[in-house]
């Protein structure tokens, strides 16, 4: 291929036509669609997603798969939580969620390999959802409330091992093999501080030091470009025009940091993300959202522009749903059916949705997250109150 067919195939990606936004009613039809995917395809066990079709021997060790499978029935049962009418969810979800209460706990895979936190942010995650999910006095809620809380804390006290001395948390400890890792990741860490704050909220009992190391971990990663390291690092720079670390490398994770400081805020544990950055967040996912469209489903992690990864895709619009919930009205109805559009051009003829080949995983996590981004920006959505202090511009 010549440089000057390279060069007219790249313009000619960067310059298609964006598909209309679409109306709520056809979301809707997707939205249902997706979850009868996931009813469909949850195991046996209550599980969802399989080490079945392996990508390759890179990753066939046992305990990595039992991390990403309590990752993905974690997500399961966000999104079922989300959207729990009809006795065939609710069975669902509890068949889900009692999977989470035996095997959320999992071992770390190797040396190197610590996939485990993985399973255990997004199995907090669900717990702590399920804790304020089961409402009432009846005592069978009671019942499941406190079985989230007994199994949440000792998921708690698994996730304190893998904290890095930086405050974060990541999935590989290569630099070291160390009992305690020594990297850190800003998106990683964000998904645990939101757990973790809502454990907190729950009255569960929370590590309040390693919380305010997390936090300020998250904060570190923080760029004057709105953008966020990928790592947590000592002397946090954007790196060269093409890095990871611009903006357009960094439009999924500016989301769930964004949001993750921003809910510090309401505890005071950091001073927040104005209302006026989150919204410039949200447009800059938006105007640069063609790096994730080219990125999604490329088979080689990083691959694309500025190092984007196909599994960043749905990821980051989850939490640009959750973060355009909490930004003005007037915000929302402008925004949110940009959002769905990306979700729904997505969607497959199954009603699955899939960013990056990963065993039977990408599909089960990519519909949750599906399902969780429509959720979450329903046009009368609105998962949390604005405090005063937090809505000024």
């Amino acid at each position: 291929m010549t440089i000057l067919t390279a060069f007219t195939l790249s313009a000619c990606l960067f310059s298609l036509p964006q598909s209309q936004d679409p109306p709520w009613e056809k979301v809707e039809r997707g939205l249902q669609q997706a979850i009868q995917y996931l009813l469909k395809v949850q195991n046996e066990d209550g599980s969802w997603g399989h080490w079945r079709k392996p990508e390759s021997e890179f990753w066939s060790n046992p305990e990595t798969h039992k991390a990403w499978q309590a990752a993905t029935t974690g997500l399961a049962c966000l999104a079922l939580m989300e959207n729990d009418s009809g006795d065939e969810v609710k069975l669902s979800l509890n068949r889900g969620l009692d999977f989470l209460l035996q095997n959320a706990a999992v071992k770390r895979p190797s040396d190197w390999d610590t996939d485990n936190t993985w399973a255990y942010v997004y199995s907090l995650a669900a717990l702590t959802r399920a804790g304020k999910y089961f409402e009432g006095p009846e005592s069978q809620a009671e019942q499941r409330r406190k079985q989230c809380q007994q199994a949440g804390e000792a998921v708690l006290e698994q996730l304190y091992l893998y904290q890095a001395a930086n405050g974060g948390w990541a999935y590989y400890a290569f630099d070291t093999l160390a009992r305690r890792p020594f990297w850190g990741t800003s998106f990683q860490t964000a998904v645990a501080v939101l757990a973790m704050l809502e454990a907190k909220e729950l009255g569960w009992k929370v590590d309040e030091d390693r919380l305010k190391r997390a936090v300020a971990a998250i904060r570190s990663c923080r760029l004057p470009s709105g953008a966020y390291t990928y790592s947590v690092e000592l002397f946090p720079s954007p790196g060269g025009l093409e890095y990871i670390d611009q903006v357009k490398g960094s439009l999924s994770r500016i989301q769930v940091c964004n949001l993750a400081l921003h809910r510090a805020s309401q505890f005071k544990l950091d001073p927040g993300i104005p209302q006026a950055e989150r919204r410039r967040g949200l447009e800059l996912f938006f105007k640069h959202h063609r790096f994730l469209d080219v990125a999604r489903k490329k088979p080689i992690p990083h691959e694309a522009y500025y190092f984007n990864s196909g599994y960043f895709y749905f990821f980051g619009h989850y939490y640009a749903a959750q973060v355009l919930a909490e930004l003005a009205p007037s915000d929302q109805r402008r925004l949110a059916p940009q959002l769905w559009g990306e979700v729904l051009k997505c969607q497959e003829k199954d009603g699955s949705m899939w960013d990056y080949y990963i065993n039977d995983f990408g599909r089960p996590y990519g519909t949750a997250y599906g399902v969780l981004t429509w959720s979450h920006s329903r046009p009368t959505q609105r998962s949390h109150q604005q405090s005063p202090q937090n809505g000024q511009e």
